[in-house]
């Protein structure tokens, strides 16, 4: 269950808990792999990336283990006020966890390094130097889980997995499929082992500590993107601007779609409302599971090229605004 309010202290006799910070390039595949651990959706998905916008607690449990994991954004090189504030709250994740992850996409590296790569493997590459510069000034090393190795040739990953582990930052290395979970089990058996002795955080039950509203908003946008990556850039946000719980049990929810250019509206309404019907309907669905209650959600598009200067946006997401 999600909750809007972190649980308390958990008093157990022989119980450990503790953070674990996912860093990595964008579309490395860290939600995926938060998703894959905790074993429900707490972090969107989507073929774009930079999907993940804040900081989201996903809680797992290993025996009497139990191991809080921060899905930060992507790290990357920040141009815009968004990015800084992603940047810098992906790295404030890290600063404060008992472990990090840092998951590569393996064959990016593999690409760039037999000089086939795209233009985005180029950027994937960069952004991994970018953190492993970053690393060298933490007094800890990180645990490096080379992520998508499916189908990979086997020397090709040893060679990739030796180059970035000399680089001095990394105290183990996990060769993993958060897709298929390929190597994910003994991953977690690790992290499980590094938690300091110390009660429960969240309920054992509990699978994410994101407020519903926020939750609601995330779901929205993953449903965006997931019908109009083609045609929309990371030109749109989702605000839930009311989250009303109803006598008869159900939630009324109103949320706005923030385009940046009137141009945009058209693509996310489509033909006489068809996409934006969809989005709503999509999201709905997935609404009422997650919270096992009907939902009423109410979509509305407004075009707002400032969207990304909006105060009450990064507050929504716990991000810093003056950065």
């Amino acid at each position: 269950m999600t909750s809007d309010t972190p649980g308390t202290d958990i008093p157990l006799a022989g119980t450990r808990a503790g953070f674990v910070a996912v860093i990595g390039a964008p579309n490395a595949g860290k939600s995926t792999l938060v998703n894959r651990l905790t074993g429900s959706k707490v972090s969107i998905v989507t073929q774009k990336v930079q999907t993940t916008r804040f900081p989201v607690r996903g809680i797992v449990m290993d025996g009497q283990t139990q191991m809080v994991l921060v899905d930060t954004p992507g790290i990357f090189n920040p141009r815009r006020r968004l990015d800084r504030a992603m940047v810098a709250s992906a790295w404030e994740g890290a600063e404060e966890a008992d472990a990090v992850v840092h998951l590569v996409d393996t064959s990016a590296q593999m690409a760039i390094g037999e000089g086939k790569g795209s233009p985005a493997d180029r950027r994937s590459v960069e952004d991994v130097e970018t953190i492993i510069q970053a690393l060298k000034g933490r007094d800890s090393k990180a645990i490096l889980a080379l992520n998508k190795i499916d189908g990979l040739k086997r020397e090709s990953m040893l060679k990739v997995m030796t180059e970035l582990f000399n680089t001095g930052v990394y105290s183990d290395v996990f060769l993993i499929s958060a897709a298929t979970g390929d190597g994910v089990l003994d991953l977690k058996a690790h992290l499980s082992g590094l938690m300091p002795e110390s009660p429960w955080l969240y309920p054992e039950d509990q699978t994410a500590d994101l407020p519903l509203r926020v939750l609601a908003a995330e779901i929205t946008r993953e449903k965006v993107f997931l019908r109009v990556h083609e045609e929309l850039p990371y030109s749109a946000a989702v605000e839930t601007t009311a989250f009303e719980e109803r006598d008869d049990g159900s939630v009324r929810i109103e949320q706005t779609i923030y385009v940046e250019r009137e141009s945009q509206r058209p693509i996310v309404l489509g033909r006489s409302g068809q996409t934006l019907k969809w989005i709503g309907q999509k999201s709905r669905e997935e609404l009422t599971l997650l919270m096992d209650r009907p939902v009423h959600l109410f979509l509305t598009v407004k075009v707002d090229p400032k969207w990304q200067d909006s105060r009450a946006l990064y507050a929504q997401f716990g991000l810093t605004f003056d950065i």
